[in-house]
């Protein structure tokens, strides 16, 4: 069988890194979080799908406890490490998230030994598109095979999630790794964080003649930063005051007593969380009765509801959101977990490229870096390629 050009290239390139060639190749996509923000880890919600730009990795198990690892992009070099010293002070950039997924399956009794692995990737770093659980569901995918390890699905899911947590040190949920784990072409995936419960969604924009726009801000944003855990931390508040689990045990009718226990800031923060619920089941809901046609409504809510309540927008978010929808798109929100990355403009296709230049022209104007604006469809999820 032919191997894709990238694949051969990454082959090759490992060959000629590490002087022999890769047990096999994979792939893990990044995703866009279609609406669902911030429910994750309130054990809600969401409904994102895996996207067409992807981390691929080539690795080689080690018959001893060194691991190699190297990338096809930045400046850091070749980064060695010993299997047996995993710790997260010791790791840096990139590397964090294959050596967090190492890690967190010996802390599951897996100790997989030494590897070499080379990571190439074209999902945008910083764009809340989940380069880093790309990167980890690539890497997991990879080591699960070649351990024989028996994960499923769900445990990756879980797996991922502690390096995230624990190793990385960014409070994140079970959304990001789920899509890239477990999506498919032509779906978005309807996530239940609190039982793991999945159902693909048909979400074919394009045959109802429609195409997603990504438009990166470039404000680069960092999940293991400040405003992420604050975010969590009122969640977590909210939900101890009103005398619930977590937050997705609070409904709409639940808000108007709510609003006499919380204060003003983290009352903001509930009620983003539960209308955001409600809002990724109306877009279940409309997607499996219309189609994207009927969404557009729901985007442009969930994005005020961002940008006001939980305000974890910016301005050149805002921007690219209120450009979008006056230059015809039929719905556009914020994408990820705030404080810059990209938005998402549900676009007609006519009408796409008027929507490309506008939005570039009001970056231009408003003295901000030019956006990268590009489409994307709903793609598989992890898989090996070679």
């Amino acid at each position: 069988m032919t191997l894709p050009l990238d694949a051969t290239r990454l082959a090759g390139r490992f060959e000629s890194v590490f002087g022999a060639a890769p047990d096999g190749l994979w792939q893990a996509p990044g995703r866009v979080n279609l609406i669902g923000e911030h429910t994750d880890y309130n054990e809600g919600f969401v409904l994102p799908f895996a996207i067409d730009r992807t981390a691929r990795v080539a690795v080689r198990l080690r018959p001893d406890s060194t691991i190699r690892l190297l990338s096809t992009f930045g400046n850091q070099g070749l980064t060695t490490a010993d299997a047996g010293s995993l710790s997260r002070g010791t790791a840096r950039g990139w590397t964090k998230y294959p050596l967090g997924v190492l890690w967190a399956l010996q802390h599951r009794g897996l100790d997989v030994g030494g590897l070499d692995l080379l990571l190439d990737s074209d999902v945008p770093r910083g764009a809340g598109l989940s380069s880093s659980h790309a990167i980890e569901c690539a890497v997991i995918t990879a080591v699960n095979e070649l351990a024989g390890a028996g994960l499923d699905a769900g445990d990756m899911v879980l797996a991922t999630q502690r390096a995230e947590n624990d190793f990385v040190g960014a409070p994140t949920g079970i959304m990001d790794q789920s899509a890239s784990l477990r999506g498919a072409a032509g779906h978005a995936l309807f996530l239940d964080c609190r039982d793991q419960a999945v159902r693909l969604v048909p979400f074919d924009a394009e045959s109802a003649g429609l195409v997603t726009l990504v438009i990166d801000t470039r404000v680069s944003h960092s999940h293991a930063g400040g405003g992420y855990a604050d975010r969590r931390a009122s969640c977590e508040l909210g939900a101890e005051v009103l005398g619930v689990r977590a937050l997705r045990d609070v409904g709409l009718e639940d808000l108007d007593e709510a609003g006499g226990l919380l204060d003003p800031v983290t009352f903001r923060r509930v009620r983003h969380v539960v209308t955001e619920n409600e809002r990724v089941l109306q877009t279940v809901g409309a997607l499996e009765s219309t189609g994207p046609e009927a969404i557009g409504p729901l985007l442009d809510a969930s994005h005020a509801s961002m940008r006001d309540d939980f305000e974890i927008s910016c301005p050149e978010l805002d921007l690219a959101v209120e450009t979008s929808r006056a230059a015809g798109a039929i719905g556009a929100r914020m994408t990820g977990g705030g404080f810059g990355g990209s938005a998402i403009a549900l676009t007609p296709a006519a009408a796409e490229q008027q929507v490309r230049a506008a939005v570039g022209r009001a970056f231009a104007e408003a003295g901000h870096t030019a956006p990268d604006i590009f489409s994307v469809r709903p793609a598989a999820g992890a898989m090996r390629l070679a």
